[in-house]
């Protein structure tokens, strides 16, 4: 019988990647968005999601959309990024609430802000969570109560760093590092302070691999790091950028962290940069040893194909 899986999120870059890998293993993919039509409209060629009408924010429409399935994809954040102290919470209670009404795993992409960057060089499953920022705090209690479901609900925390690959427009790759018409790589970080990436297309393989393992592997709440590609002196993006454009004399400025200090009290824009700043000035790693004890190997496109990918997709 035909699995099913409902994306929320599914137009973003991770839920996106996630339900063209489930496509293609022969799962049935719902995806649960605003507006159908423009979603059908930029999803593109190929096998598509069944497109259902609703909003994550109201917990009918997550409910009436997660009947059936086996797992569910929280990959959504309030639009525009805006109003997480009071919308973030309340969108995850409704994803717990269907995935405990209809039996479903629910999947969570974890980040690193839920660590002090500072006092965190690695990170693995007993790492404590110190985080330092608003986000960090919210990340932190969306895996508590995840942890708390257990085991009525069964869910994957699966915590990567920073995305880039097809579908990841609003990422440090695509904005900071190579930004069309590729004329200057801005660079986020300093050298020789190594950065964590992960690759869409081998993050949702991983979620998809994750899923499809025989009952009793896994445990009730799972939590697991994503090692991706680490960038060891915070220097080899960029290097791989200059290759696939063949510019190798590409200029480089520094990203300018000082004025969105500076702005940051007057909140938007500058205020969410700055509070990740320490993630650029820190080396983090994510040890990934029991993803690669359950998977035998984590998937790994190798780093100049990825970005390859990642430069070649449409914008």
């Amino acid at each position: 019988m035909t699995k099913t899986i409902l994306i929320l999120g599914a137009t973003g870059g991770i839920g996106g990647a996630v339900a063209r890998t489930m496509l293609a293993r022969g799962w049935a993919v719902r995806a649960l968005v605003r507006d159908t039509g423009r979603a059908a409209a930029q999803w593109g060629q190929g096998a598509a999601p069944q497109w259902l009408k609703g909003d994550a924010l109201r917990a009918d429409d997550v409910m009436d959309a997660a009947q059936g399935a086996a797992a569910l994809l929280h990959g959504v954040n309030p639009p525009g990024y805006r109003n997480w102290e009071t919308l973030v919470l309340p969108m995850l209670d409704a994803s717990l609430a269907a995935a405990r009404r209809h039996g479903a795993r629910l999947l969570l992409p974890g980040t690193i802000y839920n660590y002090d960057a500072a006092a965190t060089p690695v990170i693995d499953a007993a790492t404590p969570q110190h985080p330092r920022g608003r986000k960090g705090a919210i990340r932190v209690e969306m895996e508590r109560r995840l942890a708390a479901a257990a085991p009525d609900v069964s869910s994957i925390v699966l915590r990567a760093g920073d995305f880039f690959g097809p579908g990841a427009a609003q990422s440090w790759f695509s904005q900071a590092l190579a930004k069309p018409p590729y004329r200057v790589i801005t660079q986020p970080g300093r050298a020789g302070i190594g950065h964590t990436w992960a690759y869409l297309p081998d993050l949702a393989e991983t979620f998809a691999r994750l899923l499809e393992l025989p009952e009793g592997k896994l445990a009730a709440a799972e939590t697991l790091q994503f090692g991706g590609f680490w960038d060891h002196d915070g220097r080899q993006m960029a290097q791989h950028v200059r290759a696939a454009l063949a510019q190798p004399d590409l200029a480089e400025r520094a990203f300018p962290w000082w004025l969105m200090r500076m702005a940051a009290p007057l909140g938007g824009f500058p205020r969410e940069v700055a509070e990740v700043a320490q993630f650029w000035r820190h080396p983090v790693r994510l040890d990934n040893a029991r993803l690669v004890a359950l998977l035998g190997k984590e998937p790994a496109t190798p780093i100049a194909q990825a970005i390859g990918a990642s430069l070649s997709a449409p914008a």
